[in-house]
């Protein structure tokens, strides 16, 4: 009897139903991705500004395409055109009061090649409404065509590095609403100053993407 009762906690112990401790690691959820981008290209259009420089308000009108190689890896060329507007700042340094001509570059179009890679995608809740999204970063090369805002206009032809973050969140069907805030890292060659000067253009934008039929 003695021996019986010795040996029974060691039993339950070792039984069937003892699954130990459960670590957050052994928890997995799956979620079903119900909007696919491998394989499908994308076709796209966007309105964008550019508010941060401190002598020009630029605006763009973009058009799209990217190919996804898969659900995280996909490919792209992004080209846009617009104009930049003198900001109030440099109108006021160009007045009579100062009398200051400053050296400013104005946006007229670019052209990207670029990678994205899409690490998140995910679902929210929207006053009951599920929304299916997905976060990407992107990187890349291209051109940027800009023009001084003095009155010889000329011309600067800046080898460019896109850099970005954006968002696509998926309204219905084959079609996103597209975010993405899109920095342009530029070498520009002055033509008045005889100078090269680095530049960047950020630019904030809000389009739609439409996806086609993924190749059987």
């Amino acid at each position: 009897m003695l021996t019986l009762l010795l040996t029974a906690p060691l039993a339950l112990a070792a039984g069937p139903n003892d699954i130990g401790v459960l670590q957050d690691a052994d928890i997995k959820v799956v979620q079903k991705q119900l909007y696919v981008k491998e394989g499908r290209t994308e076709l796209g259009g966007a309105l964008g500004v550019m508010p941060f420089d401190g002598f020009t308000l630029g605006t763009q009108l973009a058009v799209s395409g990217t190919k996804h190689a898969s659900e995280r890896l996909a490919y792209g060329v992004h080209v846009g055109g617009g104009y930049g507007f003198k900001t109030a700042h440099y109108e006021l340094l160009e007045s009579p009061t100062y009398g200051v001509a400053v050296e400013a570059y104005r946006y007229l179009a670019s052209v990207d090649a670029t990678a994205e890679y899409s690490p998140i995608y995910a679902k929210m809740n929207v006053g009951g409404t599920i929304l299916h999204h997905d976060v990407y970063v992107l990187g890349g090369a291209g051109l940027t065509v800009e023009q001084s805002v003095l009155p010889s206009h000329d011309m600067a032809f800046a080898p460019t590095v896109p850099l970005g973050v954006g968002a696509r969140v998926w309204l219905k069907g084959d079609t996103a609403l597209r975010l993405e805030l899109r920095d342009h890292l530029m070498i520009e060659k002055r033509v008045q100053s005889g100078t090269t000067a680095f530049k960047q253009n950020v630019v904030l934008s809000a389009g739609i993407g439409r996806f086609g039929k993924a190749k059987k």
